[in-house]
């Protein structure tokens, strides 16, 4: 996949990071109610093991890793099944974004997929990869130009 034209770039206007931002930031409360779900049934299953209710599970232990390791699955499938869908999760809604192919068609289960990694690894060295968008050229992260995918901001309806 190659980069857009600059003609096909001013067609679709780019989204700044503030309303990146604000998306994660709507969507982070989605997101925390299924990691609380997770951390429920993995503390219920804990005791039904025979773990003194009073007990947490001991931090860095392979079943904490497992949890760790299930609420970025749920992320990860919350994240995906929106894009997928329709282009948006909850917190993409209200300031119009949309994950869109380098084509502008809707993207695949691949590129999304490759979008969640490396946005992952992006807020994990700091939002680094956010950040970028500021000094890159058309404005885009680290996880658009690796998935090749991009974030355009709808016009008003009306």
């Amino acid at each position: 996949m190659s980069d857009p034209t600059p003609s096909e770039t001013s067609t679709r206007p780019a989204a700044l990071i503030g309303w990146r931002l604000l998306a994660l930031f709507y969507d982070l409360w989605p997101v925390l109610a299924l990691w609380m779900v997770a951390g429920t049934v993995f503390a219920v299953g804990y005791t039904l093991a025979g773990h003194d209710r009073h007990q947490n599970i001991a931090p860095f232990s392979p079943l904490q890793l497992a949890l760790w390791a299930v609420c970025w699955l749920l992320a990860g499938g919350y994240a995906l099944l929106s894009w997928r869908r329709g282009g948006q999760t909850l917190g993409m809604r209200p300031w119009r974004l949309r994950v869109v192919g380098i084509d502008g068609t809707p993207a695949g289960y691949r590129e999304l997929g490759l979008r969640y990694a490396v946005g992952t690894v992006s807020l994990l060295l700091a939002g680094l990869g956010f950040w970028w968008a500021w000094f890159d050229r058309d404005r885009l992260t680290w996880h658009d130009r690796v998935s090749g995918t991009r974030i355009r901001r709808e016009p008003k309806a009306g």
